[in-house]
């Protein structure tokens, strides 16, 4: 037996499911899961978005009536109450990181993209798959559910530190459903992250080596084992406060160690930061990868040092491990300790920022193709800039002190976190939609999405680090109470103003998404023209996607190799095409065809 029947044996052709049900709502098919998270994560990428427009109402105009939320805030005569902006700003920041980006960046493009970019039939377990993408739903079903109950959902901020997350300090169901759902959709997470990473390591098509895996593929896989690792630590946390609400427990209660030999509320910091710094390129390895590609397949040029860029990926996911401290500087942490967090803090910034220049060196002098996927590739450089070199200042011990807990640490996670994952994910919706659905979608509409999304993104986080510069603490409910933030109410009313453009320039791709998803022009088989393996097949790939699992040659980045254009006509080659007469496997330096 061939090495190439070997790999058709391990990955034999299963019929497609003949039922509605098992076709299209209880699939094992990883495409068919991919849209089920994307339009659940949409679904919530709304929700939480429409809770930040109030939360910047409320900055701007505090105490006035929010327009068109009568109805919601009814008891209240259409105000937000201190109570109601507790859970607002607390959903917002839950929904956004767990329940909205999580499943469109990882689990959609997660689940559509590995196996069709390795040259796999389906992911590694199938029915795991299926399983994962319905616990979801039941943590987002109780994240629904923390909204109608007495006293409302969750209002102990994002980070539900203890004491304020125990039953003394936010009483009442909502949040204590909100601490399950957490749990739940780990447990969802750590299903489907095994399955990324067994897929990756066991189903790539024969000359599918890691290096010529693509990097959006790199970025998820890592991801995927950033989860698998630290996903248990706030699983075990959110199991510990859950216990601690609903059974009376002490792990999190203050004093309770002089007491009965109980916890401590900054045990709970420790667990939630040993998961939620690496949680920060959980979510931003994927828009690396996908900028990565990107940038060479609309720049028509290799990707500048491939291999450097997959080291640098792979160095910031080992060293995420090792600096969470810098969450914790001012919570009288031994000054030692600090300086140790500190130097790593630094340190993991160097393969970041070589990471930025491989960026820059792949655009030098490439034929750019300014198409809205590469837009907003661009765009998620740009931010994903803006909010690094901010972030130096917060993980240095001395200017931390002053800047932490203000709007100036929003404003850079924002950037980096939520901007950079948000324009990334759009990058990857409109590179991936004609494979995904068929059709195309409108690129006049796409360019309007994306000129509104990165000016008043800019424009929003850049506000709140000015205003947190100046002092203004985060989470305040009315910020001008303090006579010293009095004079920040017209900033804060104009970066209020760019939210709410922010939000109105969402429409042109809301629009855009449905009209073409059931009326859009159908899609080429190819009409990027890139090399990966998923452009050979049709648009959308079968159930079984490869009717005969490839053969790879080369990496996923052939571009501008005059041997290529000499015989085919064309500036780029795709990884399972031979190479024309007198050219050479990896004549294009840096491609990763080792």
């Amino acid at each position: 037996m061939n090495e190439s029947s070997a790999y058709q044996d391990l990955q034999p052709i299963h019929p497609e499911p003949a039922s509605f049900w098992r076709r299209c709502v209880f699939s094992t098919d990883h495409k068919v899961i991919a849209k089920q998270f994307l339009w659940a994560g949409l679904l919530f990428l709304l929700f939480g978005g429409l809770l930040a427009m109030m939360i910047r109402w409320q900055w701007a105009y505090p105490g006035e009536k929010v327009p068109g939320m009568g109805a919601v805030l009814s008891r209240s005569g259409g105000v937000i109450t201190p109570s109601a902006y507790n859970t607002i700003f607390t959903m917002h920041g839950l929904i956004m990181i767990f329940f909205a980006i999580t499943p469109i960046m990882i689990g959609a493009f997660g689940n559509f993209c590995i196996p069709l970019m390795i040259g796999a039939r389906d992911m590694a377990f199938p029915a795991l798959n299926m399983i994962s993408f319905w616990t979801f739903l039941v943590s987002q079903g109780l994240v629904i559910a923390s909204f109608f109950v007495q006293l409302g959902s969750a209002a102990a901020g994002w980070t539900t530190y203890p004491p304020l997350s125990t039953q003394i300090g936010t009483p009442g169901t909502g949040q204590t459903l909100v601490v399950l759902a957490i749990f739940v959709t780990g447990v969802a997470t750590i299903m489907g992250s095994i399955n990324y990473v067994t897929t990756v390591i066991r189903l790539r098509a024969p000359g599918m080596t890691y290096m010529r895996m693509p990097a959006t593929v790199w970025g998820l896989w890592l991801t995927a084992i950033l989860n698998v690792l630290f996903v248990p630590v706030l699983g075990s946390a959110a199991l510990l406060l859950l216990f601690d609400r609903a059974f009376g427990t002490q792990f999190f209660i203050a004093g309770a160690a002089a007491v009965k030999g109980g916890g401590d509320p900054l045990l709970f910091q420790h667990l939630f930061w040993i998961f939620g710094h690496p949680e920060v390129y959980i979510l931003i390895l994927p828009a690396w990868g996908i900028a990565t590609d990107l940038l060479s397949f609309f720049a028509r040029k290799p990707a500048y040092w491939f291999k450097g860029s997959v080291i640098a990926m792979t160095a910031v996911t080992i060293l995420s491990a090792v600096v969470y401290g810098h969450h914790m500087f001012v919570t009288g942490m031994n000054p030692l300790l600090g300086q140790s967090f500190m130097l790593l803090t630094l340190i993991i910034s160097v393969p970041a920022e070589l990471l930025f220049l491989n960026w820059l060196h792949t655009l030098w002098k490439g034929s750019i193709r300014l198409t809205v996927p590469m837009l907003f590739a661009l765009g998620m450089v740009f931010v994903f800039g803006l909010g690094g070199l901010t972030g130096l200042y917060l993980g240095t011990v001395s200017t931390d002190l002053y800047l932490h807990d203000t709007m100036f640490v929003v404003g850079h996670f924002h950037y980096t976190m939520a901007a950079a994952s948000f324009l990334a994910s759009f990058g990857a919706l409109y590179f991936w939609f004609p494979k995904m659905f068929g059709r195309t979608m409108n690129e006049g509409l796409g360019k309007i999405h994306f000129w509104g999304s990165v000016v008043f993104i800019t424009l929003v986080f850049g506000g709140q680090m000015l205003v947190g510069y100046a002092g203004q603490q985060r989470r305040l409910y009315d910020p001008y109470q303090y006579t010293f933030l009095a004079h920040l109410r017209p900033l804060n009313q104009w970066t209020s103003f760019f939210a709410f453009a922010l939000g109105l320039s969402q429409l042109p791709f809301i629009y855009n998404f449905f009209q073409s998803v059931f009326a859009g022009a159908k899609a080429e088989q190819n009409p990027w023209q890139v090399g990966t393996l998923e452009w050979t097949l049709p648009s959308p790939p079968p159930h079984h996607n490869f009717d005969t699992i490839p053969t790879v040659l080369r990496g996923p980045h052939e571009y501008s190799n005059p041997e290529v254009k000499k015989a085919l006509g064309r500036d780029w080659i795709g990884q399972t095409e031979n190479l024309p007469t007198g050219a050479t496997s990896g004549a294009v330096a840096g491609t990763g065809g080792e």
